[in-house]
């Protein structure tokens, strides 16, 4: 009897951030108060307009099955969105419906990576890309990005990770963890080498309506048509609507692409949650106010976070230009003794914090970059002020 467990599955890493995340939950059941920076979803609740839409679905007994790829009502909405929002015309053929936006992602590595080819992906990185294109056959390549060019890609650094198994890059902007923003000329620049090069661009855009400072995000399918042909539009309902649980995810492409996709997609889950997918038809085609006020807020406390932390003696950061997260530099702090604890690495500090503050952060080296720590802003700006002051009583040892 062959009982060996799957090489692949058994190289899938677990998350090194899961002893802060447990320990910080097991200290609030405890009654003990933790201000969590930890938050990857808005704190606001699902708008009123899109809730009553998935109440009105189970009240009509729209809770069967749907197509696998999704409903056709939710297609020519997202073709609508993507027309008004990003300038890009595609047909319901070339977009399927998913189970959030990590599931778009799993879905189109599955459907481009043949095994051995090479993905490259910036780092910091979200923790999911490493382990997703592991999961579909293919390699990581990362590319160390510096803070000082704001955590981007450089076209330097693109010629550098290049070979000739080279089969996509993973673009995400705004990003996770840094907040990174792309303008459209440093865009049309990625896409001019991926079109030279031939390279597939899967472009995380979940985080699209969350750019500040008067910014507009650009998606880099919509630079031309070659580009377009290559990109993998991901996007989803989750961060703008503040529908992290109802799980629906989106992704466009050449028809060719999410043809695969939606094969992958029927032959494992299936479709995604009917109910969600009804009611997110009326977020993308519904009133948009409440994407607005959000914003507002989470640019208020942005703006009150990153003033902050660069007053606390020993950490840094630069202000974001989108998503809900500060990646603050830690270079100053390691290598001292703050309580008795010699930090040598983001785990550590991240420990001093939870255990002498009671402030819950993600370390860095869970984006693959151990000179930070990121802090999420989606949490009311009374926690931002006493975690941040926590942090600093710690951090300046008062």
């Amino acid at each position: 009897m062959n009982t060996k467990l799957s090489e692949k599955g058994l190289k899938i890493s677990p998350s090194v951030t899961l002893e802060i995340t447990a320990k910080a939950k097991s200290m609030k059941t405890q009654g003990i108060d933790v201000v969590s920076f930890g938050a990857g979803e808005p704190d606001f609740n699902t708008p009123e307009n899109i809730a009553e839409e998935g109440i009105k679905a189970i009240k009509e007994g729209k809770t069967r099955y749907t197509p696998a790829s999704g409903i056709l009502e939710l297609k020519e909405a997202v073709c609508e969105k993507l027309k008004k929002d990003n300038n890009l015309t595609y047909s319901p053929k070339n977009i399927i419906i998913s189970s959030g936006a990590k599931h778009s992602i799993y879905n189109a590595l599955m459907a481009i990576t043949n095994p051995g080819d090479e993905i490259i992906i910036s780092v910091p990185y979200w923790v999911s890309y490493p382990e997703l294109i592991k999961l579909a056959g293919g390699k990581p390549v990362f590319i160390k990005t510096k803070e000082e060019n704001d955590f981007k890609y450089t076209l330097e650094d693109l010629n550098n990770a290049l070979s000739n198994k080279t089969k996509a890059i993973i673009l995400n902007s705004p990003n996770n963890p840094t907040g990174t923003f792309y303008n459209k000329n440093e865009l049309e620049k990625i896409a001019d080498w991926a079109v030279k090069n031939n390279i597939f661009v899967i472009s995380d855009e979940i985080y699209e309506k969350l750019v500040y400072d008067g910014e507009n995000h650009v998606s880099i399918a919509s630079l031309n048509d070659e580009i377009k042909n290559l990109t993998i539009l991901i996007n989803g309902m989750s961060k703008a609507y503040a529908m992290t649980g109802w799980r629906i995810g989106y992704a466009a492409a050449s028809e060719d692409i999410t043809k695969i996709m939606s094969n992958i997609q029927s032959h494992t889950t299936s479709n995604p949650c009917s109910i969600s997918q009804y009611a997110s038809v009326e977020g993308l085609s519904g009133d948009q106010s409440s994407v607005e006020k959000m914003k507002k807020h989470f640019e208020e406390r942005r703006n009150f976070m990153v003033d902050t932390v660069n007053s606390i003696e020993g950490l840094s950061c630069r202000k974001p230009k989108g998503a809900f997260y500060v990646m603050v530099n830690i270079t100053k702090i390691k290598g001292k003794t703050i309580r008795g604890m010699k930090i040598e690495s983001s785990l550590d500090f991240a420990k001093l914090l939870l255990d002498e503050g009671k402030v819950a952060v993600i370390p860095g080296i869970g984006f693959g970059d151990d000179d930070y720590i990121r802090l999420s802003y989606a949490t009311s700006m009374e926690n931002i002020e006493k975690g941040l002051s926590r942090i600093k009583t710690i951090v300046e040892d008062k």
